[in-house]
């Protein structure tokens, strides 16, 4: 039997909701964080916010800005600050490729989610340009139109 769509091994551990709201997803890749012990445990379990972090890249590398892993509360002395500079690791190509889109203008890379695939931390990192009001004003509109919609089918059955 073949896969479905959803068994690729990934066990999605937040996800960052504002992003799609907030930004234009332009494209993603799939990169590897660098985490200590501490941190992958309370990954695990869940206690992660996205609240105003982003990626950069400094020196040929990408680094994740901002992201809050909470500390784990069993391991006092190894913890380290919830909001420290993470590097991400992505493949040279894709970094070079990276390079060139960031440098144009409006550009910003976000991070969408992080998972575990094969037991490894994973964050999906997005090219993203960022949305003006009346984009955002505009999507409002259309789901409100479609569920008003879907709302007046289902009564009419």
């Amino acid at each position: 039997m073949g896969k479905s769509a959803g068994d690729d091994g990934r066990k999605i551990v937040a996800t960052n909701r504002k992003a799609r709201h907030e930004y234009h997803i332009l494209d993603t890749w799939e990169a590897g964080l660098v985490l200590k012990g501490p941190e992958v445990k309370s990954l695990r379990q869940g206690k992660v916010s996205f609240q105003d972090s982003f990626a950069r890249i400094e020196g040929g590398e990408v680094w994740l800005y901002s992201l809050h892993i909470s500390p784990y509360e069993q391991a006092n002395r190894e913890n380290v600050d919830p909001t420290r500079t993470r590097k991400l690791l992505l493949r040279n190509s894709e970094i070079r490729k990276l390079i060139g889109s960031v440098e144009e203008k409006g550009l910003t890379l976000v991070p969408l989610d992080i998972h575990f695939r094969r037991g490894y931390a994973k964050l999906t990192l997005a090219l993203a340009r960022g949305k003006n009001l009346h984009d955002k004003r505009e999507k409002l509109k259309q789901q409100t139109q479609r569920r008003e919609a879907e709302r007046a089918i289902r009564a009419y059955r």
